[in-house]
């Protein structure tokens, strides 16, 4: 009976194992710069403010036939935000803001993955920014995949969530449209 539970734990493993092995492993192309992490948040009502963080770095795990198994990990140097001027982005910088002197990283962890079948998905994860974790709703767009012209296999999506600036102690008056800012997450990751 022993050896029985034994063969049939030993064939367990080598039938569930296979199915991990098979997920790819993609590197965030941040080097050719065909990746980016963009924000826009309404300026008084009037108007959006657009911007972007240049430096981050991540890689995500996909598997076609259990998408559902897809993870993803960012991490994102905020002193590297870039809204286009100068002066403003010395006071998003600043303890007011994303204090990055103090919390230079934001970082994003990937808890599950909800493939719809039509091309979208749910991703859903733990956000840290300012030394504050919630969890956070990413919609999903499988942009494509195929061969690249180097010779490498790509992977692209696209991201969209939206977080409010007091829940990572940010206070800063804004106005009542300015609570909350957009995020996207646009990558293209090249299988390692």
């Amino acid at each position: 009976m022993k050896k029985n539970r034994l063969t049939a734990f030993a064939l367990a493993a080598v039938l569930v194992l296979p199915v991990h092995a098979l997920a790819d492993k993609f590197v965030i192309d941040t080097e050719g710069s065909h990746a980016f992490v963009l924000f826009r948040i309404q300026h008084l009502g009037y108007s959006w403010l657009s911007g972007r963080f240049n430096t981050f770095d991540g890689s995500f795990e996909y598997d076609e036939k259990n998408p559902d198994k897809a993870s993803v990990e960012v991490e994102i140097d905020v002193a590297s935000i870039d809204s286009n001027h100068a002066e403003r982005d010395k006071h998003l910088r600043s303890d007011e803001f994303l204090d990055v002197k103090k919390y230079p990283k934001a970082r994003f962890v990937s808890t599950s993955f909800k493939d719809n079948g039509d091309g979208t998905a749910v991703l859903k994860g733990d956000f840290t920014l300012r030394g504050v974790t919630r969890p956070v709703t990413i919609d999903v767009q499988h942009i494509g995949h195929g061969p690249d012209p180097w010779g490498g296999y790509r992977r692209g999506f696209e991201g969209t969530t939206r977080i409010a600036l007091a829940d990572y102690g940010i206070d800063y008056n804004l106005g009542p449209k300015s609570k909350e800012v957009e995020l996207t997450l646009s990558v293209e990751g090249i299988r390692q």
